[in-house]
């Protein structure tokens, strides 16, 4: 069952949006203190975000903004506002879809429905070894067992992953992240790299990543 949190503070608005998803097979989680709503949300592990654009404290466009920082789960903004500028704003800022109130409940659910069915698909065969890679929540999973990366991490990994058993460069991996729009140097890197591989030993896996002097790193 996908889980969903909603983030509206109208709390009339709020309890529809929720009766509705219940309805349709949902979880269903929503935000009812708006004091930290940005702390909150990065610790729920969910599939999607219904955001609204007004809520208290602090700007929707920017709480997405602070939030993709850290995360990328799918996101769909919902709003009473439908000028051209929010809907530029809220998708150069990371949102996956919009939508504007008052909205039709059944193309509501259509658009969340394709917005977990292109978010599956992108990583509907990720796999390492025996494990499923969840690149959206920052986890990898086996049965039971479940291994947290940190957003930076999970960058390096799939770096590591899509170029299996070969070389990857320092640049190459400099670049993923600072195209991430976070400033990273060559010592962080070097830190990163240590913690994926103690994580990847935690998981079984001993001596996974290979470093060639003066070439890069190699996943096996």
């Amino acid at each position: 069952m996908k889980k969903i949190v909603i983030v509206e503070d109208e709390e009339s608005i709020r309890e529809e949006l929720k009766a509705l998803l219940l309805n349709a097979s949902y979880e269903v989680e929503v935000v009812e203190d708006f004091k930290d709503v940005l702390g909150g949300l990065l610790k729920i592990d969910c599939d999607l975000i219904l955001l609204d654009i007004n809520i208290p404290n602090m700007n929707g466009e920017v709480l997405l903004k602070e939030y993709r920082k850290q995360k990328d789960t799918p996101i769909i903004m919902v709003t009473s506002r439908s000028s051209e500028t929010d809907e530029v704003l809220s998708m150069g800022y990371g949102a996956d879809d919009y939508i504007t109130k008052p909205y039709n409940p059944t193309i509501l659910l259509l658009r969340v429905g394709a917005v977990l069915k292109r978010s599956e698909k992108a990583y509907d065969h990720l796999s390492y070894h025996e494990w499923i890679v969840y690149p959206t929540k920052g986890i990898l999973k086996k049965e039971e067992e479940e291994m947290i990366l940190t957003k930076n991490e999970m960058i390096i990994f799939l770096n590591l992953l899509n170029n299996l058993g070969s070389i990857v460069t320092r640049d190459d991996l400099m670049t993923d992240l600072w195209n991430n729009d976070e400033y990273i140097n060559d010592n962080a890197l070097t830190v990163n790299i240590s913690r994926l591989r103690r994580k990847l030993e935690e998981m079984g896996y001993e001596d996974a990543i290979l470093t060639r002097k003066g070439q890069g790193y190699i996943l096996k």
